[in-house]
């Protein structure tokens, strides 16, 4: 299965993809936090994209094409792959279709005022990169991560003047892709509203339930 969940900034897509990847035991791939561990890595990539990531503008295509293409050809994506906001542009669209054509596609539709209120909340661990919510998803120890105990930090784009241009960007060049995909009869909408597991039982309603070939009660 080869899948992409796409949506705006705060959405959810991540939380909800981790749980989906775990459960149908297909690797989650984020462009955004391949890109942000090549920044901090500071790989010659990493220093090529930091510049626009700072200014919340998107990365150039040919960059992060590069850079998913190379992940793809890895042996642990014979069984599928599921890509969380990926692609982000129809030039991305219509790359990936030259080489790993999309199965699915899965929309998180939110209110823009529900997601500028998520965001103000998220915090994000500069070691791992999980993701937290203060009010749906906060970490067992205020302020750091359950996983490592790093103290947690706001990331530069998720600030309230960061966010406003991603969503501006994501309006002008993100939200054509759904046009591109719905042409081709692959988009599903989910709304992102509730909690995560309302969020994540839709989710699954919308995938037909349990993986083929594993029953729900072997997960």
């Amino acid at each position: 299965m080869r899948l992409s969940f796409l949506g705006p900034p705060g959405a959810g897509k991540g939380t909800q993809a981790q749980r989906v990847s775990a459960r149908w035991r297909i690797p989650h791939l984020s462009t955004g936090e391949m890109l942000r561990a090549a920044i901090r890595a500071q790989t010659p990539l990493g220093q090529e994209v930091q510049g626009f990531m700072r200014a919340g503008n998107l990365v150039p295509d040919a960059l992060v094409i590069r850079m998913l293409r190379e992940r793809l050809e890895q042996p642990d994506i014979r069984p599928g792959f599921l890509l969380d906001g990926f692609p982000r542009t129809v030039v991305q669209a219509e790359a990936l279709e030259t080489f790993a054509p999309l199965d699915r596609v899965l929309y998180f539709d939110i209110p823009e005022a529900e997601l500028l209120d998520r965001l103000a909340g998220r915090l994000s661990c500069p070691v791992c990169g999980r993701v937290y919510n203060l009010r749906s998803n906060p970490p067992r120890s205020p302020g750091v991560c359950d996983d490592d105990g790093t103290p947690l930090l706001q990331r530069p784009d998720d600030r309230p003047e960061a966010v406003r241009v991603r969503l501006s960007v994501y309006h002008q060049e993100t939200a054509p892709v759904l046009a591109y995909y719905r042409a081709r009869d692959l988009v599903e909408s989910v709304p992102a509203t509730g909690s995560v597991e309302e969020v994540y039982q839709r989710i699954l309603r919308a995938l037909g339930g349990a993986p083929p070939g594993r029953s729900e009660e072997a997960l």
